[in-house]
């Protein structure tokens, strides 16, 4: 990220930031609420474009290229870096076809008249005959929610809707469905502010395996969870990143009282 700046209505959120995300690592964007981290990540894959009226300028590279470019192919960069937000997101749909969704919308379906639509039109997923199947669809819905630690939970019941899940199931199958699609990076924006302390340490024990895997970055007000799961911490203060240093240099030795200040608790 070179020189990001980011307006709203004309009042600046993100002011000259530089930083470079570190591959298979989770960094966490710490700062008091207004700070411009949820806007900072939000431009990372263009979800800012959304917005009325907001304006960025400068750099962010992702694989060479510049993201902010009028020429970007939006639809596929949210597909190589995928968003969860605050609150877990599932689709009126079954488990099953909430996982599948990415993959259809890329081309990717079950065809009615093939020999596997029988056995996702009944009530209920044989878990046993899914995982024998060889269909794309199949195999990456099962693979997906594996490794979103859910598939022992659910593997019996993938024909209900997700809405029957608890609110830590929903977002773990979230997560699920983000990956499904196989992308490089995973952007969460507060993932465990709604959840009980038992389901947020299940998001934070998948986040720290999806890690090998993918290059993860979360906003969190919670100062322990940054400590506990991240690799490297971005400070925000006023729009400016004050510290890009690794967790622990953040929380120990802080360069600039501010930030001292911040994860001691003096303000936010």
């Amino acid at each position: 990220i070179r020189s990001l700046d980011a307006w709203y209505n004309g009042f600046q959120a993100l002011k000259n930031i530089n930083a470079e995300i570190p591959k298979n690592k989770i960094t966490a964007l710490i700062g008091a609420s207004g700070s411009g981290k949820s806007t900072f990540l939000r431009s990372l894959n263009r979800m800012r474009d959304i917005i009325p009226n907001a304006r960025i300028s400068g750099e962010i590279l992702f694989s060479g290229e510049n993201v902010l470019s009028k020429d970007t192919d939006v639809i596929e960069l949210r597909r190589k870096i995928g968003m969860l937000f605050q609150n877990p997101t599932p689709f009126p749909k079954s488990i099953f076809d909430n996982v599948a969704y990415g993959l259809e919308v890329q081309g990717i379906v079950r065809k009615k008249s093939s020999k596997l639509w029988g056995l996702f039109s009944q009530k209920s997923i044989d878990p046993n005959k899914l995982e024998r199947s060889s269909h794309p669809v199949d195999i990456a819905v099962i693979q997906s929610l594996k490794e979103a630690a859910l598939w022992e939970e659910v593997k019996d019941r993938l024909n209900i809707s997700a809405f029957r899940l608890s609110g830590g199931q929903q977002q773990r199958l979230c997560i699920a469905r983000a990956i499904a699609v196989r992308p490089q990076v995973l952007l969460l924006d507060e993932p465990c502010s709604e959840l009980d302390p038992i389901s947020t340490e299940k998001i934070e024990n998948l986040l720290l395996q999806l890690k090998k895997n993918y290059t993860i970055v979360i906003v969190t007000h919670n100062m322990h969870q940054a400590r506990r799961i991240s690799d490297f911490v971005g400070f925000f203060h006023s729009g400016e990143l004050l510290e890009f240093r690794e967790t622990k240099n953040i929380f120990e030795n802080p360069h600039h009282k501010t930030t001292r200040d911040y994860v001691m608790g003096h303000f936010g």
